[in-house]
């Protein structure tokens, strides 16, 4: 690795504890002159994609595979921003050190580049020759020499087989007669509930809601991180009065300072009797 590599690794583990992805990519930006590619930033030296997470935890996606080919002859870093004053953490994740492709990859083969790869696919220890050696800045260079040695074919080889044994861990779903019976009325039901005066009573809500949270909105969707910016504007319309009050002092910085609730990922976020 040349010294522009070396001196944004070292930039990055200065930044232990940066709490805001977008000021570190601004910085980075500045300080090493990358050149924004949707996703990624790079110089002619390194590429590298910044990541952002609440808890530290890192199985979001990350990057489509047919993305990084067009940057795996170089470093390509993945820096994590963390919140709760974690240490942010950068990763080496070039196709040498991914275990598999995880998301939409049914289709992966070697003539079909398909998918992409989460946090959590990146290796955190890689084996070679009997010898472990931790994804870590100290061992970069060894590891990207490792790299320059393997060929993107035989990466993708490696990943299509690894990716083809990824098993569903849920069971198919087989309906009684009394759920079939239920799933065919649903459109009668649901015409019934929309010509009801219920509906109305729910979508007048609903627009006062939103109208009294424009300017929220309008703000939160300048977010980057897709996950956070739905999360935002869901609550500021389904939360209470206090949640909402809450979010709305804190959006100027609301994707370091998540306020303390989380969506149910259910059926539904808002009920009203």
């Amino acid at each position: 690795m040349n010294t522009q590599v070396k001196d944004f690794i070292d930039y990055i583990v200065s930044k232990k504890q940066d709490s805001s992805k977008e000021t570190l990519i601004q910085s980075c930006q500045k300080e090493f002159q990358l050149i924004q590619d949707r996703k990624v930033f790079h110089s002619e030296f390194f590429a590298v994609r910044f990541c952002w997470s609440k808890n530290g935890s890192f199985s979001n996606t990350v990057l489509a595979l047919s993305v990084l080919e067009k940057y795996d002859k170089i470093p390509f870093f993945v820096v994590l921003v963390c919140g709760k004053n974690k240490d942010n953490q950068i990763l080496l994740a070039n196709t040498t050190f991914l275990k598999k492709i995880s998301h939409s990859s049914k289709e992966l083969a070697m003539d079909n580049i398909k998918g992409s790869f989460n946090g959590s696919d990146i290796m955190r220890n890689i084996d070679i020759d009997n010898h472990n050696l931790a994804n870590t800045p100290q061992n970069f260079d060894e590891l990207f020499a490792i790299h320059e040695g393997m060929e993107w074919e035989d990466n993708l080889q490696r990943l299509v087989d690894a990716s083809a044994d990824i098993k569903p861990t849920s069971s198919k779903f087989n309906p009684t007669d009394e759920n079939r019976t239920s799933l065919l009325q649903a459109p009668s039901r649901a015409q019934n509930f929309i010509d009801s005066d219920n509906f109305s009573i729910l979508l007048n809500e609903l627009r006062e809601k939103c109208e009294s949270v424009k300017d929220a909105i309008l703000t939160a969707s300048h977010i980057e991180n897709v996950n956070i910016r739905g999360r935002i504007i869901e609550a500021l319309i389904t939360t209470s009065k206090e949640q909402r009050t809450n979010i709305l002092n804190n959006l100027a910085n609301m994707e370091n300072r998540l306020p303390i609730y989380d969506t149910k990922n259910g059926l539904g976020d808002y009920n009203k009797s």
